[in-house]
């Protein structure tokens, strides 16, 4: 039996037109909500390039509402105005349908453009997003490779650097573990230097021809190896996934590559590696800005490397340079005090030696002119030469000794040059006459007579070479040349140091002695100009000299911004020595106040010292016994005093010369002379006042002159010496030359 639980009050027709009635409705209600919706988007969208098209489009769904809208009124009996309005509606809906379906047919590509300018234009915005991200992790990876530079840099320890180094990477990087592995000196190994957590390192090494090391050393890129290489095993093993490593070269500067004028390269084989380690258990990678960055980090390690290796080299040679100065300084003040006790010795000895040479040589003068037998006098005149020879040796090492520490200076002055070498051959022609020798002097006639320089000097080279000749020639002679050299002809092959200038202020004097003696081997030649040194043939012939008189005279020479040699043709053929020196040319040479000439012992004015009252002041007795000895002789009265109060207070108007010596130890001559000096008011009363000493230094005679001394007399004194001195007194009022 059938049971309807619910039955519809309207027949099923009736109630699907019900239906359809209600969805019209809503249908109508939905398309006139649709361009209210349009209009909004249209007003508030003001940029929309199809605005019209939205306009058509609202209209197209506004008539399509209006028909469903009239629809409700054909579901019941309707008018024909309804039917009118109805198919109106319709067709004005079927006309702009129409039309807005044409006129998508044109918008849809423009759309479809669009959306596709939209998608470039996404894909652009998210290439520069990627472009921006590189640019901040390059300013990022910049930011930490200037932070680690400054960190490397800030020191130029070795040490340091490299710790510093492995502590900046594993704080920026989050590294687990660090390490650098340094090469072995023998080349063979590379040995665990530094890590970044472990303070001591193990001595671990490996050797340097491992594959993995050589992928690494032959590229400047960071390498990628396994956690399980050699110089990557120094973290615990465990169950844990070992993290990414990575190695990169540290190249290494050696000393060995400095080379003068040019900055070292860089050694080829010789590197350091820089092992960096991920932490375990984690899926980090490392990425392309980390590993230029490790990159970076090992260059700017390298050149740390290179400077503070620099650094360590100059501080080296600095300290070693240190030392050598600290060597050299404590040498100079050896030297220095070695050359001021040499010249105390040498002055106390000079005056020591010159004391008692000066009593044998004056007592021996005083009694060569005594009454004695052929046989005394012969003793007598064998004294007073070994005395003359043994003073002149003393000259000769004082000289020389002066010369070698560059205390010995030219006194300049304007001298006879002719006169000079007649009162040389005066001197000479005694000793020649004993061995019948002759003497020649050829002076040019263009030799000018007075000339500036050192006469004394000149005089004494010019004894030297000329007494050589002399002593070693048995028959023949000697002659003497004396000429201008011409410019061009002073340059010598022999001599790459003599440098001759042209000026018309000076002129180069060229002396030639040629004697016919026994002449010298050329071998012998050099070595004669050497320290204590004669020709061999020579010397074993009891020539009686100390091998230091062409030494002296090539110094002399020198001095004088000359050149001496030697030229023979063998022994028995004679010998010939030449010389040459830089006199200057007088400025006026017409003056009539040209000092007075040398006189010779045989121009010598005889004059009688009888009744000369004459003081003596010496501290030695033996000394002042023999000077005054010395002027009994010559019939002068004496006064012998031995202090400088004495010899103030004992000086009086009659006294015409006084004698002291400057070299007493107790005594201040040079204040005793300035006391002299006052005491006599008047020029005409003051004695002559001349200095007695054994020291040949050229301050004793600055300081006679400072304080008005007449003179000064250089021990030893002969007779024939003392009566020149009182002669040049008597006649000038003053000491020709320091005798």
């Amino acid at each position: 039996m059938d049971c309807n639980c619910f039955e519809s009050p309207w027949p099923a027709d009736e109630l699907l037109m019900k239906y359809q009635y209600i969805s019209d409705f809503f249908i109508a209600l939905a398309y006139f909500s649709i361009p209210l919706e349009l209009i909004y988007f249209v007003k508030k969208s003001a940029v929309f390039p199809y605005r019209w098209v939205l306009v058509q489009f609202g209209a197209f769904i506004v008539l399509c509402g209006a028909t469903h809208l009239i629809n409700l009124w054909t579901f019941n009996m309707h008018t024909r105005t309804v039917a009118v309005v109805m198919t109106t509606a319709k067709g004005l809906t079927a006309a702009v349908s129409c039309a807005t379906a044409l006129m998508l047919v044109h918008i849809i590509p423009d759309l479809l453009s669009v959306k596709t300018r939209e998608l470039f234009l996404k894909n652009k915005a998210a290439e520069l997003d990627r472009e921006m991200g590189l640019i901040r992790t390059q300013e990022e990876t910049g930011r930490h490779v200037r932070m680690l530079t400054h960190e490397i840099r800030s020191t130029l320890d070795r040490h340091t650097i490299l710790k510093t180094t492995l502590v900046e990477l594993g704080r920026t990087l989050g590294l687990e573990e660090c390490a650098i592995w340094m090469p072995a000196r023998t080349g063979l190994e590379l040995n665990l230097a530094y890590t970044l957590h472990q303070q001591n390192p193990v001595g671990l090494s490996v050797p340097i021809q491992l594959p993995v090391i050589n992928q690494v050393f032959n590229t400047s890129r960071a390498v990628k190896i396994s956690p399980s290489s050699p110089v990557a095993r120094l973290r615990s093993s465990g169950p844990h996934m070992l993290g990414e490593v990575v190695a990169v070269r540290v190249p290494l500067l050696h000393l060995s590559n400095f080379h003068i004028h040019d900055w070292p390269e860089l050694s080829t084989k010789r590197y350091a590696l820089m092992v960096l380690m991920l932490p375990s258990d984690s899926a980090r990678q490392w990425h392309v800005h980390e590993l230029e960055l490790v990159e970076v980090v090992a260059d700017q390690v390298a050149v740390a490397l290179s400077h503070a290796a620099i650094l360590e080299e100059s501080m080296r040679a600095r300290d070693l340079l240190m030392q050598q100065n600290v060597a050299l300084d404590l040498a100079r003040r050896e030297a220095e005090t070695a050359v001021h006790a040499r010249n105390d010795f040498l002055a106390v000895m000079n005056h020591e030696m010159r004391t008692p040479i000066h009593a044998i040589i004056a007592l021996s003068s005083l009694l060569q002119e005594t009454e004695l037998s052929p046989e005394q006098r012969l003793m007598v005149e064998t004294i007073l030469k070994s005395s003359n020879l043994l003073a002149t040796l003393i000259n000769d090492v004082l000289d020389l000794s002066r010369l070698e520490d560059g205390s010995l200076q030219l006194e300049i002055g304007t001298f006879n040059l002719h006169s000079l070498f007649r009162e040389v051959l005066n001197l000479i022609k005694p000793i020649a006459a004993v061995k019948k020798l002759y003497v020649t002097l050829i002076l040019s006639p263009d030799l000018i007579e007075y000339a500036v320089g050192d006469e004394k000097r000149l005089m004494q080279v010019l004894l030297n070479v000329v007494g050589n000749a002399i002593k070693f020639t048995k028959e023949g002679g000697v002659t003497v040349s004396a000429f201008v050299a011409k410019f061009e002809s002073l340059r010598d092959p022999r001599a790459p140091d003599f440098c001759p200038t042209h000026s018309d202020n000076h002129f180069y004097l060229r002396v030639e002695v040629k004697d016919t003696g026994s002449g010298i081997n050329p071998q012998e030649i050099p070595k004669l100009f050497m320290k204590f040194v004669q020709s061999q043939p020579l010397a074993t012939k009891n020539s009686g000299g100390s091998g230091l008189g062409l030494a002296i005279c090539k110094r002399f020479v020198n001095l004088m911004e000359g050149h001496i040699w030697i030229e023979s043709d063998g022994l028995g053929r004679g010998s010939t020595v030449i010389f040459i020196v830089k006199l200057g040319i007088p400025a006026r040479l017409n003056e009539s106040n040209l000092p007075f000439l040398h006189k010779g012992p045989g121009n010598q004015i005889e004059l009688n010292f009888s009744g000369l009252k004459v003081v003596v002041m010496d501290d030695n007795s033996v000394g002042r016994m023999v000077t005054k000895g010395l002027l009994v002789h010559l019939g002068c009265d004496v006064l012998a005093v031995s202090s400088g109060d004495e010899c103030v207070r004992a000086v009086s108007y009659e006294h015409k010369v006084v004698f002291l010596d400057v070299s007493m130890a107790a005594v201040d001559s040079f204040e005793v002379a300035v006391r002299m000096r006052e005491k006599f008011s008047k020029r005409s009363d003051r004695p002559f006042i001349v200095a007695l000493t054994g020291n040949t230094d050229r301050m004793i005679k600055e300081n006679c002159r400072r304080v008005g001394m007449d003179g000064v007399i250089l021990k030893p004194v002969s007779v024939d010496k003392m009566r020149r001195v009182l002669s040049d007194l008597l006649e000038h009022g003053y000491l020709v030359e320091s005798q």
